[in-house]
């Protein structure tokens, strides 16, 4: 099954999706990583940040190698893009006015990515504030939404489906100290019909439940996990 048909059928058959989410420069053992997060019930497994030094090539095959759960690219940068990987999750920094990552780095991996033969999903990308400056808001140099403006956010939601972007994802940034708002998730989800994806400072099963029951059909963890590994155990415990 491709990853979007899954993604799809999460949020029809109300389902939500975990996903984990890997900075290569940041997660020094990723098969293990891996395992785990396949034996308990992670849908897929992401791999990007807003910039890596590491060699994702060599991270990814790793990743194949270690779980048979489908490894997706989140790059921060063309130079991220690797043909070995299961898919591709294109953001298209729909928040920001930067045209570097609006279509700029797209434009650089183009024919490669279409070489590849990759499953692409271009993703309207949308950063909130979530009360610090995250790595993404330093690298794409845009200014994130502010978590009060509920109107913009849906605005730019319905943008990005409108312009035929196949998934939205409301992101409060990598370390972020808030994760975005149940008011805001709600919002865009009643907005629009594509699939939501939410992550970024999601730290304890209380936030999680809130943005599972605002509408997120897949909830991508990173720093957290990183920070406490158990944390994954009670995470999985919601999408049994």
């Amino acid at each position: 099954m491709l990853v979007y048909q899954q993604i799809v059928q999460a949020r029809y058959n109300r389902r939500p999706l975990l996903a984990l989410l890997l900075d290569p420069d940041k997660s020094a053992q990723p098969p293990k990583i891996a395992v785990q997060a396949a034996e308990l019930g992670v849908s897929m497994v992401l791999v990007g940040g807003s910039s890596v030094q590491a060699d994702m090539c060599c991270y990814v095959s790793a990743l194949r190698q270690a779980t048979q759960l489908p490894v997706v690219l989140f790059p921060g940068d063309w130079a991220q893009f690797t043909p070995h990987a299961d898919a591709l999750l294109m953001p298209v920094l729909v928040s920001g006015r930067n045209p570097e990552y609006l279509i700029g780095q797209h434009v650089k991996a183009a024919v490669a990515i279409k070489a590849s033969g990759m499953e692409v999903m271009p993703t309207g990308y949308m950063l909130i504030d979530g009360g610090k400056i995250t790595a993404v808001q330093r690298v794409s140099q845009t200014t994130p939404i502010a978590p009060m403006d509920v109107e913009l956010a849906v605005s730019t939601a319905l943008a990005a489906e409108l312009m035929g972007l196949r998934l939205v994802y409301l992101e409060a940034g990598s370390g972020a100290h808030n994760p975005v708002p149940v008011s805001m998730i709600s919002a865009v989800r009643s907005a629009v019909e594509l699939p939501l994806v939410v992550g970024g400072g999601i730290r304890s099963v209380e936030q999680l439940s809130a943005a599972l029951n605002a509408g997120a059909d897949m909830v991508v963890l990173g720093n957290s996990i990183e920070a406490n590994p158990e944390f994954l155990h009670q995470a999985a415990n919601f999408f049994r």
